[in-house]
């Protein structure tokens, strides 16, 4: 089935179904089955509310992180430059893609200021 058209409730053609489900009413679809050859007016509705507590943005795998690794680290720091890091003399953080912060298992030396932040 093929979706063509997606009305929301104030749109022309979603008023009568508006009328009938009110505010509950998110949006509907007009959606084509080739094989049957039908048309189906579909509608989507808000059947339950509560309350809930979004998690924190997620980075993605291309953001630029900082990440602190002491001078004494000379073997994480190798690991850091040999994933790609580059080291930003003014900050004394090392730059890393958040993918290989994670690879490397870095992720509680990112601190803030980088792109995915």
């Amino acid at each position: 089935m093929r979706t063509r058209l997606t009305l929301r409730p104030n749109q022309r053609g979603a008023q009568q179904l508006l009328a009938q489900y009110g505010t509950r009413l998110v949006c509907v679809r007009y959606r084509y089955d080739e094989q049957r050859k039908r048309r189906l007016k579909t509608v989507e509705l808000i059947v339950e509310e509560s309350e809930w507590d979004p998690h924190p943005p997620r980075r993605s795998a291309d953001s630029l992180d900082h990440v602190r690794v002491a001078w004494s680290e000379v073997e994480v720091r190798r690991q850091v430059k040999s994933a790609g890091g580059r080291w930003n003399p003014q900050q004394g953080v090392w730059e890393l893609r958040y993918e290989r912060v994670v690879a490397l298992g870095l992720e509680g030396r990112i601190i803030g200021g980088g792109e995915g932040i």
